[in-house]
């Protein structure tokens, strides 16, 4: 049994020059997570007066 060729891939544009941008000016540098300033998550529960004094004193 002969085995299976693979099968050549069309030509894309985008790809070509993608790779060409790599080999010239390198691989971009890898993605960050930047939080987000307007969505900031609020406190489930308000601290009771026990917790706010124990705080004050330690």
């Amino acid at each position: 049994m002969a085995g299976k060729r693979k099968k050549k891939k069309a030509f894309r544009a985008v790809e070509a020059v993608k790779a060409l941008a790599r080999e010239r000016i390198g691989a971009p540098p890898p993605e960050q997570v930047v939080p987000n300033k307007r969505k900031k998550q609020a406190e489930k529960h308000k601290p009771s007066l026990q917790q706010i004094l124990d705080d004050s004193l330690a």
